[in-house]
């Protein structure tokens, strides 16, 4: 890989993590269509550098929440230990019996193009009833699982689910983005070692990319740090439009890219 490709991926990395770590978004997301259509990644080796891109980038965000104390508190916990076991069977799932990925596309664009949408309607247009009560432990952690499994067969963080899911039902962005960030990072490691000992059992290019997952890793390092840092300048309000925006935008290019 020559240098200027190198650059491209510190580029895109350090661009995308700057937007979306202030709404808990690892960015790799947002990354993968870039690793498909301009880096040329093959398929399945674009999941597990997906993953080594989130395992660069996530110390940067999750050192600066660590200093404010974000990190602390249940909802972090609960969120790690359902996407954990889930990002295992993903990446099994990925290697051995992969789904079309139209059909990811075409889900992934079912649900954030709405709940992006909603979310944004939501914080400009307040209900005026009493507004919906957080989810339930049991329930965050179910979800946390089942956004681990999409995770590891995907290689995203899980983070742009979560985050317009939880924060739709009532739970504030600046709690959700650090826990996010922090899943995000905790099964990102799972995964990419999953994914290694995977491609010693496979002909298939189960490998990570390791130059380009580095190089857009290190952007990512230096943008999410920025990007946290940021959040604690942005009010609740424009927290969750970011949120939004963001879900509605991925679900849209998804749309896009499963109808054409």
């Amino acid at each position: 890989m020559d240098w200027t490709m190198l650059l491209g991926g510190v580029a895109a990395g350090l661009l995308i993590s700057v937007v979306t770590a202030p709404a808990g978004v690892s960015g790799a997301v947002f990354l993968l269509p870039v690793q498909l259509s301009v880096f040329a990644v093959p398929n399945p080796s674009v999941t597990p550098t997906n993953l080594l891109y989130n395992v660069v980038a996530g110390p940067g965000a999750l050192w600066r929440h660590s200093r404010t104390g974000a990190l602390r508190g249940p909802l972090t916990r609960r969120l790690v230990a359902g996407t954990l076991p889930g990002v295992v069977v993903g990446a099994v799932v990925r290697v051995f019996a992969l789904p079309g990925p139209t059909v990811f596309r075409l889900l992934i664009a079912a649900l954030l193009l709405p709940l992006g949408a909603w979310l944004c309607v939501r914080t400009l247009r307040p209900a005026r009833k009493r507004p919906a009560a957080e989810p339930s432990p049991r329930t965050v952690t179910g979800l946390a699982l089942a956004v681990g499994v999409v995770g590891g067969i995907y290689g995203i963080g899980g983070g742009s689910l979560l985050g317009p899911i939880l924060a739709g039902r009532g739970v504030p962005v600046a709690r959700v983005a650090p826990a996010a960030l922090a899943a995000t990072f905790t099964t990102s490691v799972v995964g990419a070692v999953t994914f290694a000992l995977l491609s010693l059992t496979t002909t298939e290019a189960a490998a990570p990319d390791w130059d380009l997952g580095l190089a857009c890793g290190l952007g990512g390092l230096i943008g999410g740090y920025l990007g946290a840092r940021l959040q604690t300048h942005l009010p609740e309000t424009a927290l969750r439009l970011l949120l939004g925006t963001l879900a509605t935008t991925l679900g849209a290019l998804y749309a896009v890219q499963g109808l054409f």
